[in-house]
């Protein structure tokens, strides 16, 4: 893969970290000094990591011969995340996370990006990874590489002491022991892994047929190294707020529910105004959720609970007997994108029956544009061909990446012009077949 005339790339290693950070700071401006940072450190998948670098003098060096010494310079880089049980609809995969994309703002308008952006696709397939999936820092930006949005999340502010509606069961009711305590990823780590896998496999204790299948599409799990970067608490990053504190749940000795916290400290002239920002909240049932919010809606000098990063769907809103006293407002949470159709589209299950042909455009990678006949039954193994049958439907990779998870349906794509049907009511039930009964999101920004 050849980048601009000028620039080479280069694999980066531990060693490279304090240059990893510089350039950092320049793709992302940070009030933290790079002596700070380091000391901090990185927890990367060095092998994952590819660095773009191009000649440039040294201006701290003595000229020689009137001419100063040349350098290699680290100027643009990216790598992901290996998500190897990332879910998606019906089923887990691997995934690649794109993260950590950096341009050197001198160096911009040059086609690094863009380069960089098809080295990370030759590297998905190389993996086996047919997705993958960003937080985008801006949202204009990554479209053009046949990313959609495929996710949304809330962020709620809640006032303290809002009412709960009642429970309607007495299982809904039943109360649990709770647990607050400050964050540890040694402490904390296993117990999260295991509440989060199972609240995503089975929203809000779901007992259906499907129960294994129902799973949250999004909720990506993660290994131990990326567990301990995500979880790490350094005093700079804290932004004047206490470190990190975790509430359990727990009913019958069993890990039911949890939230990470931060709390902030803020007196006015009428007293306490303290706000909770909580970062992530995952409960596995009813009753859990009820004893979690309770006991966050009602910490002492706090006036309000700012919770970020939920579902649409979230059983906050469900539990409030005011949904006013909620302010909401949703973000774009994450993006997908499919590298390899076939092979993405048998990966995932389907909610309705669906028997389509789907014609699909794919410009940054063309040898993936063509139709796909796509045949399952419900929440069964799904059968993709390539096929020269005319189309049901026609819609671009970046569409198509939109409604991969679920959250976003063909029908409302096809609104916006995004997809377009040839075949009357194909749209109607290949929406159905593609959506999916939870929202998917991310709780975390990798």
């Amino acid at each position: 893969m050849t980048f601009p005339t000028g620039y080479r790339t280069r694999p980066l290693r531990p060693e490279d970290e304090r240059e990893v950070l510089a350039l950092d700071s320049w793709g992302f401006p940070t009030g933290t000094d790079l002596d700070t940072l380091v000391e901090i450190g990185l927890t990367l998948h060095w092998d994952r990591y590819l660095g773009v670098v191009t000649d440039a003098e040294d201006h701290d060096a003595v000229p020689i011969d009137g001419a100063r010494p040349v350098r290699s310079e680290l100027v643009a880089m990216h790598g992901s995340r290996p998500f190897s049980q990332f879910p998606v609809p019906g089923a887990e995969i691997p995934v690649g996370g794109l993260t950590w994309v950096v341009v050197h703002p001198q160096h911009r308008r040059r086609g690094i990006l863009r380069t960089m952006i098809n080295h990370h696709f030759a590297a998905c397939r190389e993996r086996g990874e047919a997705v993958s999936a960003l937080f985008a820092a801006e949202a204009t930006i990554y479209g053009r590489f046949g990313y959609g949005l495929a996710a949304n999340d809330l962020r709620v502010t809640v006032p303290r002491g809002a009412a709960l509606r009642p429970a309607l069961t007495a299982d809904d009711a039943a109360s649990g022991s709770v647990r607050i305590e400050e964050l540890s990823v040694d402490r904390h780590g296993a117990l999260i892994d295991t509440i989060a896998t199972e609240a995503s496999r089975r929203p809000l204790g779901t007992d259906a047929p499907h129960d294994a299948l129902l799973n949250r599409p999004g909720s990506v799990r993660y290994d131990e190294m990326t567990a301990r970067r995500r979880l790490a608490d350094p005093p700079a990053f804290r932004e004047g707020k206490e470190s990190r504190r975790i509430v359990i749940v727990e009913r019958d000795s069993e890990p039911r529910a949890y939230a990470i916290l931060r709390r902030e400290s803020r007196w006015e002239v009428p007293g306490p105004r303290g706000v909770v920002h909580v970062s992530e909240a995952v409960v596995t049932d009813t009753a859990a959720a009820r004893t979690l919010w309770t006991t966050l809606l009602d910490l002492d000098l706090m006036a309000e609970t700012q919770a970020s990063m939920l579902p649409e769907d979230d059983v906050l809103l469900e539990l409030l007997a005011d949904p006013r006293s909620a302010q909401t407002r949703r973000a774009d949470n994450l993006w997908v994108r499919v590298v390899d159709p076939a092979a993405a589209l048998a990966q995932r299950r389907y909610a309705a029956a669906i028997d389509v042909v789907l014609h699909v455009h794919d410009s940054v990678l063309p040898e993936n544009t063509g139709a796909y006949r796509v045949t399952a039954q419900p929440f069964e193994p799904a059968t993709v061909v390539r096929t020269d049958a005319s189309p049901d439907l026609t819609l671009d990779v970046r569409a198509l990446g939109s409604a991969y998870l679920g959250g976003v349906t063909l029908a409302q794509l096809a609104l916006g012009g995004h997809v377009v049907e040839h075949t009357t009511g194909t749209l109607a039930t290949a929406s159905a077949a593609f959506a999916w009964p939870v929202a998917p999101v991310c709780s975390w920004v990798f």
